[in-house]
């Protein structure tokens, strides 16, 4: 039987990425390869074909750009610990695990009852329930000494901005020289959500306008990286099919491609 979801506004935009994964990975040159999205997709009562359009293949782009500033992550610290936040019903560590690493998924409460019924914690996978605007996680994340790589994808962009930068701060704060990756969006890209198909079928709206990166910094960061979707890491792009690195770098100068990031920061706040 089907699960039923139960979700909040934010909350639901999380199966937008989810059915674009699955999609990707039913397609005969699959980027993510996400048998496990296809599965899902299946097993949620829910109805997915209502959402159309290039935000579900930009989903797995973006998913793939970050996966590769993780992958360097592991390179580096195989032993890692890698935080999720805002983990929706990602399948981020399955896709990454090298057998070493320590990952925590973290997300609200409704959402992670609904992960928890497909997902179940082991001894180096821990599910939190809990919000990225809490610090009530970060003594449980750094019980566990070594590097840590934290990352937030298509979250923090459904926040006001003074909560935003109050949770960097936070996190710059706690966490001093850690990577962290998240997206940002230009004003360009903020400005044509209702032109979108898949946001024509959820309430939630991104409110968070960042159009340089860099000014982070403000807030305890050190800038360190920058992609679009035209402008992916060589690593990554060669994963992608021909369609989508030409053709991203043909719309480079399309407002959601040149004003859509994928970022990575360091903190250094002490």
């Amino acid at each position: 039987m089907a699960e039923e979801v139960s979700l909040g506004e934010v909350q639901e935009t999380l199966l937008i990425p989810l059915y674009g994964r699955a999609r990707d990975a039913r397609s005969s040159h699959s980027i993510l390869r996400d048998d496990m999205a296809v599965q899902l997709v299946k097993d949620i009562d829910y109805d997915f074909t209502k959402f159309t359009g290039p935000s579900l293949g930009g989903a797995v782009l973006r998913a793939s750009i970050i996966d590769g500033y993780i992958r360097d992550f592991l390179r580096q610290h195989p032993d890692g610990t890698v935080v999720d936040l805002g983990c929706g019903l990602s399948t981020r560590f399955d896709r990454l695990d090298n057998g070493r690493l320590r990952w925590f998924d973290l997300d609200v409460d409704d959402t992670m009852a609904l992960r928890g019924r497909f997902f179940e914690d082991t001894n180096r996978y821990t599910m939190i329930a809990d919000s990225v605007f809490s610090s009530t996680w970060h003594d449980r994340v750094r019980e566990r000494s070594g590097p840590v790589f934290l990352v937030s994808e298509a979250v923090l962009l459904y926040f006001p901005e003074a909560q935003v930068h109050g949770a960097l701060s936070e996190l710059a704060q706690a966490f001093p020289s850690t990577p962290i990756a998240f997206d940002t969006g230009g004003a360009l890209m903020m400005n044509s959500q209702d032109r979108n198909p898949v946001f024509r079928q959820v309430p939630a709206r991104m409110q968070w306008i960042c159009d340089d990166p860099a000014e982070l910094e403000q807030l305890g960061l050190e800038f360190l990286d920058s992609r679009t979707f035209a402008t992916p890491q060589p690593a990554v792009a060669r994963t992608w099919p021909r369609r989508h690195r030409y053709g991203m770098r043909a719309l480079r100068w399309f407002p959601p491609v040149r004003t859509y990031k994928l970022n990575l920061f360091r903190t250094v706040a002490a």
